[in-house]
């Protein structure tokens, strides 16, 4: 077997590990769901007497729900944000407000399915793991066991069966390990997304804390540029500009007397000159790269992926978009790009721009090792403030082994 067949099993056998251990972590909130089912039942029968201790009773459903939401949302790469917010009303007018919202009945409904299939799940991923060498050591004894009692899909009673079923049974079992465990675990994290995340009446509030915040982080961004060209300017062109302006200086007072060393500081001021251009054209990129203008963003991007060390395929749609969404869009696919090269180990990786009535719609995909972490120094949190800023989202997949997608979303309609 080749090493890179073996590093292939090895990456397969790693992933479904890991989903199990996914799996078996769901517990953690499977059981405590499946045994909170009776009493919260009892308490829906008896709704409208105990209203006033709704609030206290729903708190450890609370608590479980936002447990499985950081567990969710570190298995799918994203943030799942608790909706419940802090009320200073009466117990009774709590007790009202909740059951009139559908958080509470999307938890409730939550903890009633989960409760089940969490436990079922984690038993399976576990009961595969001890299923496959106790299915392959059958053929070495089971002609030892009482007779029918044991089986690979059917009775073991001679040795031609003994010696096909149980490999049939274990690659069975494979096949599960392989392909349904992986999945398994990433249904259970994307259903708690789905049932667990705010819906759009109870997320107003955090809307408006968000766009608080990403206001609030677009002007320190916008700050922290200032600074950044000002010292840029002030410590390469100027400084350079100062130092051609004493060359100049100097040669004319050498001019009359030794015309050689005036040239020769001619000549250097020049190359001054050309050195400080070079520095202006490098701030002025970081501000708004030149083949924006010149080429448009298609023509931007595709240049940009031609320039890559792997192949990297581009679909953008032609038009123009407002200068400021060209330029965050730019950066995103340049960042994007660059993680891709440096981190990722990827062979190849695509961009996809569509243009929406009102959006623009970014998609960056590679085949890479995944496991992107925004707080591991890759640039995604800069994506993601850049991205807030203009009041867009940002959305990671990345799962181990199965490569990286970043989607963005730019409002355009300007």
């Amino acid at each position: 077997m080749s090493m890179n067949h073996a590093t292939k099993i090895k990456k397969v056998l790693r992933r479904s590990a890991d989903a199990t251990g996914d799996l078996v972590s769901g517990l953690r909130t499977a059981l405590p769901a499946m045994l909170g089912l009776a009493p919260l039942m009892a308490v829906l029968l008896l709704l409208f007497a105990t209203l006033p201790w709704l609030p206290q009773a729903a708190r450890p459903l609370q608590a479980l729900a936002n447990t499985e939401r950081r567990r969710a949302g570190r298995l799918l790469g994203r943030e799942i944000p608790e909706p419940y917010r802090p009320s200073h009303a009466s117990e009774l007018q709590q007790g009202i407000m909740m059951v009139r919202t559908a958080t509470f009945w999307r938890d409730a409904v939550w903890m009633a399915v989960h409760g089940f299939t969490g436990l079922i799940a984690a038993v399976l991923a576990v009961g595969v793991w001890a299923g496959i060498p106790f299915t392959l050591s059958l053929p070495l004894w089971w002609w030892a066991a009482p007779e029918g009692s044991q089986s690979a899909f059917i009775t073991l009673d001679s040795w031609p069966k003994a010696l096909t079923m149980p490999f049939v049974q274990g690659a069975f079992y494979v096949l599960i390990l392989v392909w349904l465990v992986p999945r398994l675990a990433r249904w259970q994290a994307r259903f708690a997304e789905l049932m667990l995340r705010p819906v759009s009446r109870t997320s107003l509030a955090e809307r408006v804390e968000q766009l608080t915040e990403t206001r609030a982080e677009a002007l320190e961004a916008h700050g922290a540029e200032l600074r950044r060209i000002e010292r840029d300017l002030h410590d390469g062109t100027q400084a350079q500009l100062v130092a051609v302006a004493l060359r100049l200086g100097l040669a004319d007072r050498r001019f009359a007397t030794d015309p050689e060393a005036a040239r020769a500081l001619f000549l250097e001021a020049r190359d001054g000159i050309e050195e400080a251009l070079t520095q202006l054209r490098t701030v002025i990129r970081g501000v708004y790269p030149p083949i924006l203008a010149d080429r448009g963003l298609a023509g931007a991007l595709r240049a940009l992926a031609a320039g890559q060390p792997i192949p990297v395929e581009t679909e953008v749609d032609e038009g123009r978009v407002p200068a400021p969404v060209e330029t965050a869009a730019y950066f995103v696919v340049a960042e994007s790009l660059t993680n891709i090269a440096r981190h990722s180990g990827a062979s190849r990786a695509s961009v996809a721009v569509r243009r929406a009535p009102d959006r623009l719609l970014i998609t960056v995909r590679d085949d890479g090792k995944g496991g992107a972490d925004e707080g591991g120094g890759s640039g995604l949190a800069g994506i993601r403030r850049r991205v807030a800023a203009f009041d867009g989202t940002t959305r990671l997949d990345s799962p181990d082994g199965e490569g990286t997608t970043i989607e963005v979303e730019l409002p355009c309609g300007l």
